[in-house]
């Protein structure tokens, strides 16, 4: 059900072929905007955009390679083609494959093309769409860029290097987007996305491996795509309009607490039951 807190407004989500995309895509869509469905996937972005306009939503897909400068700048002028402006910018697009995830391992074991492929997609592929997306923003006098980033990118991990980085760099970009065109009218932040599968990713994922997860979140359970996706649409629509400029963490708690938490939880649980 729409809250219509979105109408007349037009929305790109990069990487909406599928996933947490093409949630927000939808969650967008629901609040009442007009989407630009942007993926490399031509087919899966067709495929959304289909869903959200059978829906009663409006909808485009757009093929784009966002380590692309002539693709991205091809893309922003599809959507001002079709819908004449653009309200909203969430830089969703990242490549987390199977591949990418055994290639892009610790610094040592680090092969260097998974790096550069992090960095051309994840940092600069959002660093393009807002380059081409903001003057469009700046001329219409308001808008709202939002960026994926991720909690390893502000923590250390035993691997994925090349995304961590990628992802740390991403915090930086709402504070560059706050600082330099705020004044006229274009806000910037960003938000740090906990663990929050589709149902159909927890089956690829073992069991003992949710479970630790689960027992490091503050929450009874672990995240949803919707959950990010109405933080999304927070972020995209006017009752965030005092918000920029910033970074919001919607992991459930994972990165709110000391390390030892959950192993201090069981200690003291078992010398409860000891009587200690």
């Amino acid at each position: 059900m729409t809250t219509g807190k979105l109408d007349g407004r037009v929305a790109i989500v990069t990487g909406a072929g599928g996933g947490l995309g093409a949630e927000c895509a939808r969650v967008l869509a629901a609040h009442g905007a007009s989407l630009a469905i942007v993926d490399i996937n031509e087919a899966a972005a067709a495929r959304v955009a289909t869903e959200i306009e059978a829906s009663g939503g409006s909808a485009m897909s757009v093929a784009t390679d966002v380590s692309s400068e002539e693709s991205v700048e091809a893309m922003v002028s599809a959507v001002m083609e079709r819908f004449g402006r653009i309200d909203v910018l969430h830089n969703n697009a990242a490549v987390l494959d199977v591949a990418q995830r055994q290639n892009d391992r610790d610094i040592c074991n680090l092969d260097i093309a998974a790096w550069d492929r992090a960095i051309a997609v994840n940092l600069r592929g959002s660093v393009l769409c807002t380059k081409h997306v903001v003057p469009v923003m700046v001329k219409q006098g308001k808008g709202s860029v939002i960026f994926a980033t991720s909690g390893l990118g502000a923590q250390g991990d035993l691997s994925l290097t090349g995304y961590a980085c990628s992802k740390a760099a991403l915090n930086m970009m709402p504070k560059l987007v706050a600082a330099q065109y705020g004044k006229q009218g274009v806000r910037g932040n960003a938000v740090q996305i906990g663990l929050a599968p589709a149902e159909n990713a927890h089956s690829s994922m073992p069991k003992e491996l949710l479970d630790i997860l689960r027992d490091n979140h503050m929450t009874p359970e672990l995240g949803t795509p919707r959950q990010i996706a109405d933080v999304v649409a927070f972020l995209a629509s006017d009752e965030s309009s005092f918000v920029t400029g910033t970074t919001l963490v919607a992991d459930g708690g994972f990165s709110s607490h000391t390390p030892s938490l959950v192993a201090m939880q069981a200690f003291f649980s078992q010398s409860d039951r000891k009587g200690m």
